[in-house]
């Protein structure tokens, strides 16, 4: 299976703050960026088109001519708690230290781990696998993509950070 996983544009939010599962509109590059990801797209033929429900990755996909595509849950970005809309830097809580020490198993606060988002992911993409689907897009996040190389070997789950998507990014993985 080729999975296209197809990165929101970005977002009107200040650097730093975390967003991960709030609804935040994007910026007033919307446009150029969106364009720049339909141009890449253009020409591809998909068996299945998914969308995260945020309105981030919703938007693009219409954008790029996609206005039906299946909302899919697990493909959110990671659940950042009681931390979303904060920025990092005024995160008073013990909490953050040790995510940061440990992010694949230790969860933001009243959110997820790295593993748990790594899990809901995997099982996205099992199930697109077992289907028979041979070319699948998913209009997602950062988060997502980052599990589906680590899912796929590309990346090392310890070293995901280091390998965070460009916003209106076409990542193309091939799941054997």
């Amino acid at each position: 299976m080729t999975l296209y996983l197809i990165r929101h544009t970005s977002v009107a939010v200040p650097s730093g703050t975390c967003y991960g599962w709030s609804d935040v509109p994007v910026s007033a590059h919307f446009e150029e960026e969106a364009s720049a990801c339909k141009a890449e797209l253009q020409g591809l033929h998909f068996d299945r088109v998914f969308t995260s429900p945020l309105s981030r990755a919703k938007k693009l996909a219409a954008y790029c001519g996609y206005p039906d595509a299946v909302e899919e849950p697990r493909m959110k970005e990671m659940h950042m708690g009681d931390w979303e809309m904060k920025r990092f830097d005024d995160i008073h809580d013990p909490d953050l230290q040790k995510y940061f020490d440990h992010f694949l198993d230790h969860p933001t606060r009243n959110g997820e781990s790295f593993r748990d988002l790594y899990r809901r992911v995997v099982s996205f993409i099992e199930e697109q696998k077992a289907s028979g689907a041979e070319r699948v897009a998913v209009f997602c996040h950062g988060g997502p993509i980052m599990c589906a190389k680590a899912y796929a070997g590309i990346v090392p789950m310890n070293e995901v950070y280091n390998h965070i998507p460009d916003y209106a990014s076409v990542t193309c993985l091939t799941i054997g």
